[in-house]
């Protein structure tokens, strides 16, 4: 088994806006950094053996943020754990996308159903808790990714049956989900959505 510690990436000034970022590579800003040095802050005692972060910059640099606070080595990259793809949605403020597309994502052209945003996120867990069960059987790892908050939701939708989040509930930048992965199936042990 491993435990996986997803947390979400720190502000950064599109968040700021309500724009819809995806897989637009959009920094983090000053709040974004003080956000991870405050989940860095909450995390501390808890033993992690690696930190994993999605290959956008926001996502990397909060992971950088929390590994150097925890003392633990460089964040390893993982593909499948980027943003979920607006296509031509992305740079829009969240009102206008409501409003020209009804939030329906399937007419967006260009954008990546949750569907696949959660077979996605799915693969790339599957292949952290493969590599830690090789590294670690039968001892349980303990893992930490930063991640982005439609990747979060969808897989929250996964595991709860579509019953979590509840509508309109916000994921928080910087919010901590607590995740447990046993060779294939994942559950849900704790969230903060913060």
């Amino acid at each position: 088994m491993t435990l996986i510690t997803l947390v979400r990436h720190g502000q950064t000034d599109w968040n700021l806006e309500g724009r819809i970022q995806g897989s637009t590579d959009i920094p983090l800003n000053d709040t974004g950094r003080e956000q991870a040095r405050a989940v860095a802050a909450g995390l501390a005692g808890t033993p992690f053996d690696h930190v994993y972060a999605s290959p956008l910059s926001r996502a990397r640099e909060t992971a950088e943020i929390i590994a150097r606070a925890l003392g633990l080595p460089a964040p390893l990259i993982t593909v499948g754990m980027r943003e979920h793809e607006f296509g031509t949605a992305e740079g829009m403020l969240w009102d206008e996308y409501v409003e020209r597309f009804r939030a329906r994502r399937e007419d967006v052209p260009g954008a990546e159903s949750v569907q696949e945003l959660t077979e996605r996120a799915l693969g790339s867990l599957e292949r952290i808790d493969l590599a830690a069960r090789r590294r670690s059987a039968p001892r349980v790892e303990s893992v930490l990714l930063c991640t982005h908050g439609g990747v979060i939701r969808a897989l929250l939708e996964h595991v709860s049956g579509g019953t979590l989040p509840a509508p309109g509930e916000r994921l928080g930048n910087g919010s901590v989900h607590r995740f447990a992965m046993d060779g294939g199936g994942l559950r849900l042990l704790d969230a903060s959505m913060a």
